[in-house]
C-alpha cells in the first residue's frame, strides 16, 4: 500500500510526478495548507512536524522527498528512473537528485519572505533580493547542463531527477524569470506538457499557496 500526504503546491508535487510516472498505483490524502487540518492528532501521528509529503509505504513513513524518489526508483526499477550503483550515471543522478533541495531551500526562504512575512515591516528587501539572485544563480546550472542538446537532465534519459528539479522551476519561477534561459525554458516546457504533471497541479477553484503569478522585491 502506498499513501501520500499532499498539499497543493508544496514539494509532495514531486512525489505525484513521480507516482504517476511509475504508474502504480497509490492513495493521494490532500491537506489544507491554510486551515489546521495538519495539526490534527492523526496527521502528527504521521508526520510530527505537521508537513507534507509524507508518504507510507509497506508500513513505513518517510518524510523527506528526495529520499522518497530515491527509494521508488529503486522500488521499481523496470521504470528506469533510477541509477544502479554500479550505472556510469549513479554519482550524477544522485548529485542532481540533492541539488533539487538547494533549489527548494531557496524557493521556501523567498515563500517565507513574501507570503508567510505577509506584513512589510516583517520583511527585508535586501534578503529578498540576494536570495533571489542566489535562487537565479542555482538554475543557470540546468542551462549549463542542458548546453549539450539534451533533453532532459541525464543524459540517459528522462528519471526521478527531472521530478525533484521540476519543483523547484515550478516554485521557483514565481520568484525568478527565465527569459535569459532558453535552454531551462524549453526543458521546462517539455517536462509541463508530460500527462504527470497535471496530476499534482492544484484543482480549479482551489486556495492557492501562490495567489501571484510572479513576486517582485519590493524597493527599500
Amino acid at each position: 500500500m502506498i499513501r501520500l500526504h499532499h498539499a497543493h503546491q508544496t514539494r509532495s508535487m514531486r512525489v505525484i510526478w513521480m507516482l504517476e510516472e511509475l504508474g502504480v498505483e497509490y492513495d493521494l490524502v490532500v491537506h489544507d495548507f491554510f486551515d489546521k487540518s495538519m495539526r490534527s492528532e492523526a496527521f502528527l501521528a504521521v508526520s510530527p512536524a505537521g508537513r507534507v509529503p509524507a508518504l507510507e509505504i509497506d508500513g513505513q513513513v518517510m518524510l523527506e522527498s528526495g529520499a522518497m524518489l530515491e527509494l521508488l526508483a529503486e522500488r521499481f526499477p523496470e521504470a528506469g528512473l533510477g541509477r544502479a550503483a554500479d550505472h556510469a550515471e549513479r554519482a550524477e543522478w544522485l548529485d542532481w537528485l540533492h541539488y533539487a533541495e538547494t533549489m527548494g531551500q531557496h524557493c521556501a526562504n523567498l515563500t517565507q519572505s513574501h507570503i508567510m512575512l505577509y506584513e512589510d515591516w516583517m520583511r527585508s528587501p535586501t534578503v529578498m533580493k540576494l536570495e533571489a539572485k542566489r535562487l537565479a544563480k542555482v538554475i543557470e546550472r540546468i542551462e549549463a547542463q542542458l548546453a549539450d542538446g539534451r533533453d532532459w537532465l541525464l543524459a540517459g534519459g528522462f528519471s526521478a531527477v527531472d521530478c525533484a528539479v521540476a519543483y523547484g522551476l515550478y516554485v521557483g519561477q514565481h520568484f525568478v524569470r527565465l527569459d535569459d534561459l532558453p535552454k531551462t525554458r524549453a526543458y521546462w516546457q517539455s517536462f509541463s506538457a508530460r500527462p504527470s504533471f497535471a496530476k499534482a497541479l492544484p484543482p480549479d477553484g482551489a486556495r492557492l499557496l501562490y495567489a501571484q503569478e510572479f513576486y517582485e522585491v519590493p524597493n527599500g
